[in-house]
């Protein structure tokens, strides 16, 4: 399981766990793959602490960093902080507010703490996320930054390249792909839409290797819908060089997953999620639930784009996070479809041996199937 991206990276196997909590990516690193901290939420101070606390508990071992650059969005190209955020929040039609805050209420979330009032930011740009960059390169366990949504910023690229780290992005179409060969990024992710949170509509076995003939020497990284060694052996075998797994480790013994939202994994099936974008203004794969149907129907508002959606949802979802058995019906629970498969509690440390004893497995497998000379 030695590839060569594993080897440029130092890891024993090549599994890259993205999660947003950090005792996942320290336990997978510590495991012998490499945890991917999801920054979006988190200002410069908060991941700055973060990080310090993954250092101190993984002896050396990388890890890597995820941020969220879009292409394009509201905003985009006022400097005044500010300004932008005011542009944004103006951009915002009551009736949409008024039709998230009714969700809320007509599904028994109930509201903040008086002494815990909501304050308006704005994520998925480029000025929040720069920050985030330049705090994971002070780091030296930092190896690496992905960028969820699109081809980050020549400047980004320039910096996290002269700091001796690698530095790649996600896609869901070869021709994003492209854009990504084309910046000249050190890796790729390839997300089929099987995948969890921020994915396109092309499926990982079809995507992963017209993604890999596409980009020749740059490595891929295969993404959506693996959460077993025997879907690690197909990417592997496909062309990739290494696996980025997600929703797996939504429901292992080290997550910060709410018990409620982990029963919901537990119950759902692979046909229970959909792609939606009621929460963040972009296609993301999540638990079908009452949130979701509302957006859908003809008679409701439309999502609007990004970072619009995430702002008139972000109090909605802190309102979720501080109740969260109060919040089931409508709770943001992005997951892949691989989420059939959830359906129980382990450590994340024998997650990764179950990937990895699945992965031999299948490997001896296929060598059986050859003739015996």
């Amino acid at each position: 399981m030695h590839t060569d991206l594993a080897k440029k990276l130092g890891i024993e196997y090549p599994i890259f766990a993205f999660t947003h909590c950090r005792d996942v990516v320290a336990a997978v690193t510590n495991a012998g793959g490499i945890g991917v901290l999801g920054a979006t939420g988190f200002n410069a101070e908060q991941l700055e602490v973060e990080l310090s606390w993954i250092d101190e508990r993984v002896g050396g071992k990388p890890y890597g960093v995820d941020v969220i650059i879009p292409n394009k969005y509201v905003g985009q190209n006022e400097q005044d902080q500010g300004k932008a955020l005011a542009m944004v929040k103006a951009a915002i039609p009551q009736g949409h507010r008024d039709f998230v805050a009714g969700l809320c209420d007509e599904n028994g979330v109930p509201k903040l703490p008086a002494d815990k009032p909501f304050e308006d930011r704005m994520s998925m740009t480029e000025a929040t996320s720069a920050p985030l960059v330049d705090v994971a390169l002070q780091h030296d366990n930092c190896k690496l930054i992905a960028n969820a949504l699109g081809t980050p910023p020549a400047h980004v690229i320039k910096q996290v390249q002269d700091s001796g780290r690698m530095i790649g992005a996600l896609c869901g179409k070869t021709k994003h792909a492209q854009y990504h060969i084309d910046a000249g990024l050190d890796f790729i992710i390839a997300m089929g839409g099987e995948g969890g949170g921020h994915s396109g509509d092309v499926s990982s076995v079809v995507l992963w290797p017209e993604v890999v003939k596409l980009a020749g020497d740059t490595p891929v990284i295969a993404a959506g819908g693996i959460g077993s060694g025997q879907q690690m052996a197909a990417a592997l075998a496909l062309g990739a060089e290494g696996v980025w797994c997600g929703s797996i480790w939504l429901t292992v013994a080290e997550a910060a997953t709410s018990n409620p939202q982990k029963e919901r994994m537990f119950e759902a099936g692979s046909s229970d999620t959909v792609r939606s974008k009621s929460f963040t203004g972009k296609p993301v794969r999540m638990l079908r639930n009452k949130w979701t149907d509302a957006w859908d129907s003809a008679d409701n508002p439309d999502p609007l784009g990004a970072p619009m959606q995430g702002m008139l949802t972000s109090e909605a979802t802190t309102r979720m996070r501080q109740y969260p058995s109060k919040s089931q019906d409508i709770t943001f629970s992005p997951v892949g479809q691989i989420v059939g498969t959830m359906n129980e509690t382990i450590s994340a440390r024998d997650l990764v041996m179950e990937l990895v004893t699945g992965y031999l497995d299948s490997a001896e497998r296929l060598t059986s199937l050859l003739p015996k000379s």
